[in-house]
């Protein structure tokens, strides 16, 4: 049996326990917040040394990264190296290779659903490069709120070139914060405090890590496509409230929530049995589709703009149990 455990500077109120069956294995996913406390999380990490098959860091980055530039996070690399012996990721893999295979192929090929043209708000593009860059490959006009919703600064970037030069600027001082200082951590990630709604009427597409989103969300977001991970069932429900026409996570939902780019990259390091430097980004998509993993595509609301109605399929939707694709 293989285990996983995702270690979370997260809200414990999100904590879960899985037991799954993959290509004929039992494997037990576990996720387990600290609420934000970095001495817990450690303590916690060095626990687990030896004792799972792999590790993922949730609420927390190794690096964020601009181009071919990466920016390590202080207080995260220290935590990772607590752990001498089972892999420890943090999702980053999936990040430059799964997600942008979502964007580029999944949501054209299956869903019909192309990002040409379209506006699309990605929350922060630091933490999620590869999806930044698929956007831009996708032919997107994108906003990137790295400083609108992580700094706080009504500075909408719109290029890749902004990015970079702002990311070299910054960012070498900025790592060396308090991680709580860059990313909502604890009880943070249960409040929302609406934040640039301009942005979000703009953009007919809101796309990254959901507890960016869901910490500046409006009230109003009627005929939106999300593009997130890491949802609960009262996360869904709360967007789908709100007006959100179609959800779109790039993990699976399992055992009713959609699990975080961490818990599927260990996974994947689990199954491949090599250590996460030497896997591929092909790989990745390979292993992603190996295990059954497919993203998860739900309708919330029936759409109103004409383009979404020509996706919505209310007979499909309602065979699959809520669910397309």
């Amino acid at each position: 049996m293989k285990r996983i455990v995702s270690v979370s500077l997260g809200s414990s109120r999100r904590d879960s326990r899985l037991e799954l069956e993959l290509l004929g294995e039992p494997v037990v996913v576990e996720r387990v917040g600290t609420d934000g406390d970095l001495r817990r999380c450690a303590q916690l990490l060095e626990s687990l040394d030896g004792q799972a098959d792999a590790i993922g860091l949730g609420g927390m980055d190794l690096f964020l990264q601009a181009g071919s530039r990466r920016y390590y996070l202080r207080d995260a690399v220290r935590l990772a190296r607590r752990v001498r012996h089972t892999p420890v990721v943090d999702g980053s893999g999936l990040k430059q290779a799964w997600e942008p295979y979502v964007v580029l192929h999944y949501l054209p090929e299956v869903v019909a659903y192309s990002l040409r043209g379209r506006r699309v708000l990605q929350v922060s593009s630091v933490d999620r490069y590869g999806m930044a860059e698929a956007f831009a490959r996708a032919g997107a006009r994108v906003v990137y709120g790295d400083f609108l919703f992580a700094l706080g600064l009504p500075f909408p970037l719109r290029s890749l070139r902004a990015v970079h030069v702002l990311a070299a600027l910054l960012l070498p001082f900025l790592t060396q914060l308090p991680v709580g200082w860059l990313y909502p951590t604890g009880a943070r990630q249960e409040r929302t405090t609406p934040r640039y709604g301009g942005y979000f009427r703009w953009a007919e597409v809101v796309a990254g890590d959901f507890h960016f989103i869901r910490r500046y969300m409006p009230d109003d977001l009627r005929d939106k496509v999300v593009l997130t991970q890491t949802l609960t069932r009262q996360d869904v429900e709360e967007l789908r409230r709100r007006g959100v026409a179609l959800l779109v996570t790039v993990t699976p939902e399992i055992g009713g929530r959609s699990l975080g780019t961490n818990v599927f990259q260990a996974l994947v390091v689990a199954f491949a049995g090599k250590p996460p430097e030497a896997i591929a980004p092909g790989e990745y998509v390979e292993w992603m589709q190996r295990l059954g993993f497919r993203p998860r595509v739900e309708w919330l609301n029936a759409p109103r703009s004409e383009e979404l109605r020509r996706l919505y399929d209310p007979q499909a939707q309602d065979a699959a149990g809520g669910r397309t694709a």
